[in-house]
């Protein structure tokens, strides 16, 4: 039996108030999703200013990027680059850049997905949440 590590409730606030953090010294407003690893919402943050639809994307990025296994600019750049029968996989909203998967000892254990701001500028945010699991 192999055994893997999950994220705790301490971790989804850590990675969220260091996502958050990020995001409010650049002034973005945002909404910031955690997931497990079956994709499954742990912990949400909607930043004041936020887009209401960015309330239903970031946990799409993240519930696509955990399951998917990789990060979700993958997904997008496969379908820019003319891989268009990939619009039917069932991660259609999460198919944007802004979802990371979180490795802990090689194995996903979760993922983190932001919505606001340039595409980029999601990624980054995500990518500063799980950084303080290393903290």
């Amino acid at each position: 039996m192999q055994q893997k590590s999950v994220l705790t409730h301490d971790d989804v606030q850590a990675i969220l108030s260091a996502a958050r953090a990020h995001a409010q010294a650049h002034g973005w407003a945002v909404t910031i999703a955690v997931a497990d690893d079956g994709g499954h919402l742990l912990g949400l943050v909607r930043l004041d200013g936020a887009a209401p639809l960015s309330s239903h994307i970031a946990p799409a990025k993240a519930h696509a990027a955990a399951v998917g296994r990789r990060e979700t600019k993958g997904f997008e750049d496969m379908i820019n680059g003319g891989r268009t029968a990939f619009l039917s996989a069932p991660l259609v909203q999460g198919m944007l850049e802004g979802g990371v998967p979180i490795v802990v000892s090689g194995q996903v254990v979760g993922a983190v997905g932001v919505s606001g701001v340039k595409s980029n500028e999601d990624a980054e945010i995500a990518s500063s949440g799980i950084a303080a699991l290393n903290a």
